[in-house]
């Protein structure tokens, strides 16, 4: 018997040396992230002190918008601190973006005729490519496929995929001077000639002369398609090199897709981070929950949710309800927007949570 015990522990010790025993990295029960840019630190030292902290007040998850080099370059760091970083990009959105900016028929068209590059709604960085044009599309998932690539990258994560607001949140209408009682045609975006082109062959009408195109559910629908499939086959990208899919998105589902013609419950995710700033939509932080809860219930189990919270809207204490609302309603975790409004207070009350959900 000692022989046949010699033998299987000989065996044990060379499986170790083969596939490595080391121990699996132990996943957070629950998930502290946070949205940020490059300009938290400048150097390797930096960045560790930086990273340190973040860690220490149990932090696990970095959404960091920078180039592909810059990410490698915090994901190595960051790994030393069990923190995953996440590529954080603009995707329909680009302002600034000078390839663009060489082809006007990509950019999206509203209701009034008028092209995203030269009308800019509410501000002047809205400038909106269209999901329905072919180079814009392709331009967009060859951006997707060069950040995929970045070695040590936990997710592609895209923000800004959606249309224009038709509707702002009621907190944001006064500072535009705007009463949203309707859909103003030129916040209406989505016509597209060849959107209006491929609607018209299916169901013999061009939207752009319908007397309501707003109350279209069929062109409604047709324009979330066209996000939802470009959002999936970026999806593929990113598995393909073994990265995650993640997406900051509006707060609910059918919120989404009547403010912003966004259909996130459609998109073949891994984590959906909505962003639930409750203070936008002069809200309660009771709201937080019930939007998760529905974020949840139309994802059937296909993604994780892991909503995000406004830090200068709430206080320690508000923080906390958040953060506890967001749990109960079944969520794998949160992420503040921004890292740099988190006060001593509030990094306390994530230490704490961390410390009681993970540890």
């Amino acid at each position: 018997m000692k022989n046949f015990s010699t033998v299987i522990t000989t065996f044990a010790i060379l499986a170790c040396l083969l596939f490595s025993c080391s121990p699996a990295k132990k996943e957070p029960a629950f998930r502290f992230g946070a949205w940020t840019g490059a300009d938290i630190a400048t150097s390797e030292v930096e960045w560790r002190e930086q990273l340190s902290k973040f860690s220490e007040h149990g932090l696990t998850d970095l959404f960091l918008s920078a180039g592909k080099d810059k990410l490698e370059e915090v994901a190595s760091y960051a790994n030393d601190y069990d923190i995953d970083i996440h590529a954080w990009i603009w995707t329909l959105n680009r302002p600034g973006d000078t390839t663009a900016a060489k082809h006007p028929d990509w950019y999206a068209v509203n209701r009034k005729g008028e092209n995203s590059y030269d009308y800019r709604a509410y501000v002047d960085y809205y400038q909106w490519l269209s999901p329905f044009s072919p180079g814009a599309r392709e331009y967009i998932k060859s951006n997707m496929r060069e950040v995929a690539a970045a070695k040590g990258v936990k997710s592609v994560h895209l923000d800004y995929v959606r249309y224009v607001d038709v509707i702002l949140g009621k907190e944001l209408q006064p500072k535009y001077d705007i009463v949203q009682d309707h859909q103003f045609p030129e916040y209406d975006y989505g016509y597209h000639p060849i959107a209006r082109k491929g609607f018209k062959e299916i169901f013999g009408e061009d939207p752009m002369e319908m007397e309501h195109p707003e109350l279209s559910m069929e062109w409604l629908q047709y324009r979330l398609n066209a996000v939802t499939s470009l959002v999936n086959e970026i999806s593929e990208i990113a598995h393909e090199n073994d990265k995650l899919l993640t997406a900051a998105v509006f707060p609910f589902p059918e919120m989404s897709r009547q403010m912003v013609r966004q259909d996130w419950a459609s998109w073949n995710l891994d984590i959906a981070l909505p962003m639930l700033y409750q203070n936008f939509y002069l809200q309660n932080l009771e709201w937080i929950k019930f939007s998760a809860e529905q974020g949840i219930r139309e994802a059937h189990g296909r993604f994780d949710l892991m909503p995000g919270l406004y830090i200068p809207s709430l206080t320690p204490g508000g923080f906390q309800t958040a953060i506890q609302n967001a749990k109960d309603a079944g969520s794998i975790g949160i992420s503040v927007y921004s890292i740099s409004a988190m006060t001593d207070e509030h990094w306390a009350v994530m230490k704490e949570f961390a410390n009681q959900l993970n540890y």
